[in-house]
């Protein structure tokens, strides 16, 4: 189908007639003012309404009809916007030159006090972040705005809370990016974390040869521990064996003795026995000797083929004399403390392989009279 379009003639017709004219210029301003008439609203928009310069109302979201031609429209945004705070220069309270920039997060809360109270309200909350921006910093010293930007963050949104809330403007939070000093002052900082760097290095050496020298001398400590312990028991074990040998040897004497009268009072009465008296006188001694050697010998006990003795250990008084039971004790106490000590070296040990610290409240050395004290009890006993 092929469009209509009027010629000269129909045209010059319509102007010709004023019935038409009229008809189309109504139409034009139908159409005009309908398009007036219809605002619409975004979903995340509030619209303030003027009608010849006066407030109305807010626009919600969605189709709204306004007053034609008298009506103006302002658009505010509710969602949260982001402000970037130029960077500041600042000198802080201990004379240091520091830039700083930062971010602002804010967002509209009441569109009409944004409408009325404020005019351009992003730029007015821009330049208001930058003075406490730089007056925050001014409060503090150079380190605290290097280390502590959560409190510079919140003490600007605190500053600002108070003058953006009359203008229906909510400061979410406040962000500084970057800190940055002087030329001159990070040069000096440098020299300084370089030299605390050097004297951490310098105790953490010294400290390292120090715990080296404490357990060298631990271990010399026990070593000279038990080598003292040793020539303790060895010399102890000595003087026991000196004494057994010298009770035999006692011992051994006396009993050569007694022998020895036996014998000649054999003789004797064997002479005796050869004379023609009947009626012999004998000492109680030899009979007492005769009787005790002869059952020290045997014991009077005779195996049944008769030929061999059995021997028979040492009595009651023997024992005591030679002290063959303190000896047993005395090797099994010995005993006992070298197990213990060789427990607790092996314990020390493992706790200097595994870098712990090792007290210096060791067992304390033995000393001389602690030894002439434990054999001059064994003496006694």
């Amino acid at each position: 189908m092929s469009e209509f379009v009027p010629g000269p003639l129909q045209t010059q017709s319509v102007l010709e007639d004023p019935l038409l004219l009229i008809g189309a210029v109504g139409l034009l301003l139908v159409v005009i003012t309908v398009w007036q008439m219809v605002e619409i609203v975004d979903a995340y928009d509030r619209a303030a309404l003027t009608v010849f310069g006066e407030y109305r109302k807010l626009l919600e979201p969605g189709l709204n009809i306004v007053p034609p031609f008298v009506s103006r429209i302002y658009t505010f945004d509710m969602r949260t916007q982001t402000l970037d705070v130029p960077q500041q220069e600042a000198i802080t309270r201990d004379n240091s030159p520091v830039t700083a920039d930062a971010v602002v997060y804010i967002r509209v809360m009441n569109a009409k006090r944004a409408f009325l109270e404020v005019d351009d309200y992003q730029r007015a909350v821009s330049n208001l972040a930058q003075t406490t921006l730089r007056a925050v910093i001014g409060d503090m010293e150079l380190d605290d705005t290097l280390s502590r930007r959560e409190m510079i963050n919140e003490r600007i949104r605190t500053e600002l809370d108070e003058p953006t809330d009359e203008w229906g403007i909510r400061v979410e939070s406040v962000e500084v990016r970057e800190v940055t000093p002087s030329a001159g002052v990070k040069g000096a900082m440098e020299e300084q974390t370089s030299a605390e760097r050097r004297r951490r290095a310098m105790i953490l050496e010294a400290q390292g040869e120090r715990r080296s020298a404490v357990e060298k001398a631990e271990g010399d400590k026990q070593s000279n521990i038990i080598r003292a312990q040793g020539e303790k028991q060895s010399q102890i074990l000595e003087s026991q064996g000196d004494a057994i040998s010298t009770v035999l040897r006692a011992r051994s004497a006396e009993s050569m003795g007694e022998r020895a009268v036996i014998d000649k009072g054999m003789e004797t009465l064997a002479e005796i026995g050869q004379g023609e008296s009947t009626t012999f006188v004998m000492p109680q001694e030899l009979t007492s000797l005769v009787g005790r050697y002869g059952k020290h010998l045997s014991g009077s006990d005779v195996e049944g083929n008769g030929t061999d003795l059995e021997s028979l250990e040492f009595d009651d008084e023997t024992r005591e004399l030679i002290g063959l039971d303190d000896i047993a004790d005395i090797i099994g106490e010995i005993d006992e403390q070298a197990e213990m000590d060789v427990e607790a070296m092996e314990e020390q040990a493992r706790a200097i392989k595994e870098g712990q610290d090792v007290g210096m409240e060791a067992e304390e050395p033995i000393t001389m009279s602690e030894t002439e004290d434990a054999d001059s009890s064994s003496g006694s006993e």
